[in-house]
């Protein structure tokens, strides 16, 4: 069997690859950019059909993670770790104990240059596992002293998100009455929804997992079949789930004002947003949208002010993509574009500052 997506440039500091002696998983350690600080971003516990395929999207998503921690204003470089598991495979307790010690083993050889923490099939606990091989995990569960899963943080920075977006596109940020489709109703998917419906938006929702059409009925939400929830009329369509959703064809069919979600890599391509600028609908970017979580973890493993403080910094999320807005327009290129040469100035300056 061949990888299925291309390997993206490697432009990364350090990538450890292993086999884990305990597990006898792989294992992947992608280090992208400590220009900033000690890198942060999460575990991955994911299947893929190919060890490439978990190696690629460690690659990018730690690429990414650089661009999320500097936009977002954090003295903390980008990193990802995943690991692989094949398709049809499933861990029972112990051989899942034993991956995440691996993990533990493969964090701390970089010394302290990343910190892992939960993100996509890992929780607090397993990051609980991790601490026994390393110091350099965080997000520990409250339970033993830490500051918990940030999947709460993340939804209340996406929602800022929204609200700022519903702001450009219709002037007013409310949600009371806006059609918003939300594909993916997963941890920070789920909690976006029921604050929203809370709030009287008038949702579409659906999930690859059908349990999830019982949180639709309680909240009053239409479901539709996963796969065609692009084709809904709305105000904002925000991707929740996987990423590499948005390719030409579900752009070319989406029937929304704007994008703004929480899933990383939602574009299939950069080219991506010219194309959704080019019909005319506002994407905020990922990275911006969805730094919820890393803000929350950065800044309580630092201890850099109290809850409701960082809290305050999670929620200004929304100032910051109303920045980049001003900032695409004004030079009029995406807001792609924008994000990223926000991020660009912080490293720059960080790489010049070390000279």
């Amino acid at each position: 069997m061949t990888h299925t997506l291309p390997l993206p440039d490697f432009v990364h500091e350090r990538v450890e690859v292993i086999t884990g002696a305990r597990s006898g998983l792989f294992l992947t350690v992608a280090l992208h950019s400590s220009a900033l600080g000690s890198a942060l971003g999460g575990a991955r516990l994911w299947t893929y059909p190919h060890w490439s395929d978990a190696l690629g999207d460690a690659l990018r998503l730690s690429a990414a993670m650089t661009l999320k921690n500097a936009a977002a204003g954090l003295d903390a470089g980008g990193g990802k770790s995943v690991i692989r598991l094949e398709p049809g495979q499933s861990l029972d307790a112990d051989r899942r104990r034993a991956a995440f010690l691996d993990l533990g083993d493969a964090v701390e050889s970089l010394g302290g240059r990343y910190r892992t923490a939960e993100d996509v099939g890992s929780t607090a606990e397993d990051m609980l596992t991790v601490s026994e091989r390393t110091a350099h995990v965080v997000g520990l569960p409250d339970t033993a002293g830490g500051s918990g899963e940030p999947a709460g943080p993340t939804s209340l920075g996406v929602y800022e998100s929204l609200r700022a977006t519903l702001e450009r596109v219709t002037g007013s940020p409310e949600v009371a009455e806006r059609r918003i489709t939300i594909s993916g109703l997963g941890q920070v998917g789920g909690r976006l929804t029921q604050r929203l419906a809370a709030e009287g938006a008038v949702l579409t929702v659906t999930d690859v997992n059908p349990e999830k059409k019982d949180l639709a009925r309680r909240l009053g939400a239409t479901w539709v079949t996963p796969g065609t929830e692009h084709h809904v009329p709305g105000d904002v369509f925000v991707p929740a789930g996987i990423g590499g959703v948005l390719d030409d064809e579900v752009i070319d069919a989406l029937q929304v004002k704007a994008v703004c979600g929480p899933a990383n890599n939602p574009l299939a391509g950069r080219s991506g947003a010219a194309r959704l600028a080019g019909r005319g609908i506002l994407y905020a970017p990922d990275f911006v949208v969805n730094a919820g979580g890393v803000i929350y973890l950065d800044l309580e493993a630092k201890k850099h002010g109290t809850h409701d403080e960082i809290m305050q910094r999670v929620g200004a999320i929304g100032d910051t993509v109303r920045r980049v807005f001003d900032h695409a327009e004004a030079d009029g290129i995406t807001p792609l574009d924008a994000a990223e040469q926000l991020a660009a100035a912080r490293l720059d300056a960080a790489r010049t500052a070390r000279v």
